[in-house]
């Protein structure tokens, strides 16, 4: 049932009751001017009919029930309903912006995580990179090291070999050149060791 269906409250009757009166008694007060306060009104300048004035009275409450179903309480209904509508509306834009809160806030904590996690990737790439050129300086150090270990080793040795290469020759040229002055031969162990040991001593004299 709509609200323009609804019956009628209980005080119906006696708005009609009422109203019938004064209607009744307005109009018949009016038509025979029996209300001497009006003609003084008229005398000081104000027409008013108080017989009509209570008539009028009485239609208003004789038409005041119908008023009221027919077009207050619909406008009641329509007002409540329209606030209970804001009244929702309030209620959802509240609840989606505490929605919307809480989405910000899970999307801002896994970027934060996010973040968190590639910094420490980061730092550990970084560290690991620290770690892999610490490791090949350290063997590349340790390479040339050996390197010119090794370089050095064999230039001593060549150096040596340089060394006994030139005191062989030193010796036979030696020999040599004494076989040409006393036109014999001279080479042999003693001799080479004779000559060996004066060069020696040539070597290491300051």
């Amino acid at each position: 049932m709509s609200s323009h269906d609804k019956p009628t409250t209980g005080s119906s009757p006696l708005n009609y009751v009422f109203g019938l009166i004064f209607m009744f008694g307005g109009t018949f007060l009016s038509v025979k001017n029996i209300i001497p306060i009006t003609d003084v009104l008229r005398e000081k300048g104000l027409d008013l009919d108080l017989g009509m004035t209570i008539a009028t009275i009485g239609v208003f409450l004789i038409l005041l029930p119908i008023i009221k179903s027919f077009f207050i309480t619909p406008l009641a209904d329509a007002i409540t309903h329209r606030n209970q509508e804001l009244e929702r509306t309030f209620s959802d834009a509240e609840t989606l912006r505490s929605d919307m809160q809480k989405l910000r806030d899970g999307y801002e904590k896994q970027l934060a995580e996010s973040e968190a996690k590639a910094r420490v990737q980061i730092e550990a790439q970084i560290k690991e990179a620290q770690a892999l050129r610490q490791t090949l300086v350290s063997e590349a150090t340790a390479k040339a090291d050996d390197l010119l270990n090794k370089a050095a080793a064999e230039i001593e040795s060549e150096k040596i070999k340089a060394i006994m290469d030139i005191r062989l020759h030193v010796v036979d040229l030696t020999l040599a050149a004494s076989e040409k002055i006393l036109g014999q031969s001279v080479d042999n162990d003693v001799n080479r060791r004779l000559i060996s040991e004066f060069i020696d001593r040539v070597e290491v004299a300051p």
